[in-house]
C-alpha cells in the first residue's frame, strides 16, 4: 500500500515547477502502478502549448476557470470546477488559466518524476527518474 500526502510531497523532487504552472507528482513510474497521477497548479493568466506525443492524459479540474484548446480543430472547451477532459489522441492542444486552475492529472505511461515540456510541448518518453 502506498500512502502519501500532498503537503509532504511538494516538499520533495516531486514538485516540480515550470513557467506557468507547478504540479505534484503523487505517484511516478517508480511506484509500479502503471500510470502516473499528479495534482497540478496552472497560473492565473497563463498560456501553455502542450503536446503529449508518448502519454494520454486526464484531466480533471477541482478549481479555477480557463478554457483548453484543441489545435487541430480549433474549437474551445470551457474548464472549470467538475470538467474532465482526456487527449486521447495525443492531441495538441493549448491550456490557458483564465484565474489559477488546480487540476488532477493522470497519465499513461507513468511519468519518471522531473518531467517539463520540450519545445513541442511533449514530455520525452524516457527520463531520469528521481528518487522521492
Amino acid at each position: 500500500m502506498i500512502v502519501r500526502t500532498l503537503k509532504a510531497a511538494r516538499r520533495t523532487p516531486r514538485r516540480v515547477v515550470s513557467q506557468t504552472w507547478e504540479s505534484t507528482r503523487l505517484l511516478l513510474e517508480s511506484d509500479h502502478v502503471g500510470f502516473s497521477f499528479h495534482i497540478t497548479t496552472i497560473y492565473a493568466g497563463t498560456e501553455t502549448r502542450m503536446c503529449y506525443r508518448h502519454h494520454y492524459e486526464a484531466v480533471y479540474c477541482v478549481r479555477g476557470k480557463g478554457e483548453v484548446e484543441n489545435l487541430a480543430d480549433g474549437k474551445r472547451h470551457p474548464v472549470q470546477a467538475g470538467t474532465l477532459y482526456v487527449l486521447d489522441q495525443h492531441d495538441e492542444h493549448t491550456l490557458r488559466a483564465t484565474t489559477e486552475l488546480t487540476l488532477v492529472c493522470v497519465f499513461n505511461p507513468a511519468l519518471h518524476g522531473s518531467e517539463v515540456h520540450d519545445a513541442s510541448g511533449a514530455y520525452p518518453l524516457e527520463a531520469v527518474a528521481t528518487e522521492a
